[in-house]
């Protein structure tokens, strides 16, 4: 797919619902007793391998698009699947449903595609197994396929080496089977779509600094779900229409979680104009609309604790430093490397390529801004956000982007290019 610089952005969208509240709304409702309604599911492809998991364990699930209905069958009430579980190409979807599966009195295999067979699974499988759980990477690497045997769990205190939300959401859910108390403690707080969501959902669940901590649960009930706008597929817009001269784009209906706001924030540090109206906290998420409009950004530095709220960010936010008057550092930012691609290198290479002058390191890169970018054929290595982020950098660019396997998009944001061109001015 091609594109080419365009001279302003103007308009309103609605960007498809968060990813991350997709997934778990689907798996709550599985685990809870009576109907969970979901409104505004996000129908990529990640969040339908989450559906499909959970039909194959008979849980009636009702997709009417923008409303999905799950019949719950309470904690115990899924069912051995006659197949292998397909993931597709969900880490979201495989580290979660880890947690639950290793309590259940059947046995499953869990596969995915390419990609997800090399990302890193022992991450969960350790902490897991700590609590009693039989995981088996079928290859021996530590990645999927994972053989897991439905165990007894106890409780544990796990002291994560990661912030990852994938991560501690596996070992919560795990821990609602356990027979006692669980506690997960990060070294800074990631996102805690899983903790608001379960507290919901009438779980006991509270949080102490970084440390989450479970009680065992006896039910789940269902729920009535307002999925908000994913900030993460609003951070292209932003980007956009910061770097495009003469734009002023509205994204409505954002969901600005305190844990996920961190590409606010670096807007904000990066002298951006980016304006939040409507802030609404009635559906248990904080929503906002976001009025940005294009200005003279300056570099930033981009480290510690504000990285876990941004991860799925950072690569439209290294192609808007490239736009930037100065230097943009981003450090801490290691967890990149085990992405759906290695998006620190795929950033590196690819900006490089549109002539940006970026420095690879060992956790993150060194962007120095102010280059004019110019077209290049872009590997997106089939990473939605990769591809995403390398439409926007091209909208700023002279000459013409040709981006491979741009449909790779699908995966978290189906109308992404339609969006995008309605924009172009």
């Amino acid at each position: 797919m091609k594109f080419t610089h365009t001279s302003s952005l103007r308009g309103e969208l609605t960007v498809p619902g968060d990813k991350s509240i997709s997934h778990r709304s689907v798996m709550f409702g599985a685990l809870a007793d009576g109907l969970t309604e979901i409104h505004g599911f996000l129908q990529g492809a990640d969040c339908l391998s989450t559906i499909s998991c959970f039909s194959k364990m008979g849980i009636s699930i009702e997709n009417q698009g923008e409303t999905v209905l799950v019949h719950g069958r309470g904690l115990h009430g899924l069912t051995a699947p006659d197949s292998v579980l397909d993931c597709g190409n969900s880490g979201t979807t495989t580290r979660l449903i880890s947690g639950i599966l290793s309590a259940q009195k059947f046995d499953t295999t869990l596969t995915g595609d390419a990609s997800i067979q090399k990302r890193p699974m022992k991450r969960i499988i350790d902490p897991l197994s700590q609590m009693g759980a039989k995981i088996e990477s079928v290859n021996g690497n530590g990645c999927a396929p994972l053989h897991i045997t439905g165990s007894p769990l106890h409780g544990i205190h796990y002291n994560s080496p990661v912030a990852s939300a994938q991560v501690k959401s596996s070992i919560l859910l795990a821990g609602l089977y356990a027979d006692g108390e669980t506690r997960v403690t990060e070294p800074y707080i990631s996102r805690d779509h899983s903790e608001r969501m379960l507290s919901a959902f009438g779980a006991d669940i509270h949080t102490e600094g970084t440390t989450a901590i479970l009680q065992p649960a006896k039910q789940l009930y269902g729920q009535k779900i307002q999925v908000p706008g994913d900030i993460s597929s609003a951070a292209f817009f932003i980007a956009a229409g910061l770097i495009v001269p003469d734009s002023e784009i509205l994204i409505k209906n954002v969901g600005i979680n305190p844990t996920r706001d961190g590409i606010l924030r670096v807007c904000k540090a990066m002298n951006a104009d980016v304006e939040l109206l409507n802030v609404n906290t009635a559906s248990g998420e904080p929503t906002a609309d976001l009025l940005v409009r294009s200005g003279k950004l300056t570099g930033t530095a981009i480290e510690g604790a504000i990285i876990p709220t941004l991860i799925d960010e950072l690569p439209v936010i290294a192609a808007m430093a490239c736009y930037a008057e100065g230097t943009t550092v981003i450090r801490d930012a290691a967890e990149l490397k085990v992405k759906e691609s290695n998006r620190i290198a795929v950033m590196v290479e690819n900006l490089t390529a549109m002539g940006a002058d970026v420095t690879e390191t060992e956790d993150g890169m060194i962007i120095h801004g102010g280059k004019p970018l110019h077209g290049a054929v872009i590997d997106s290595k089939k990473d939605h956000r990769i591809a995403m982020t390398f439409a926007v950098a091209a909208l700023g660019a002279s000459g013409e982007t040709e981006i491979l396997d741009a449909d790779c998009v699908n995966i978290s944001y189906p109308g992404f290019y339609g969006d995008l061109e309605r924009l172009c001015k």
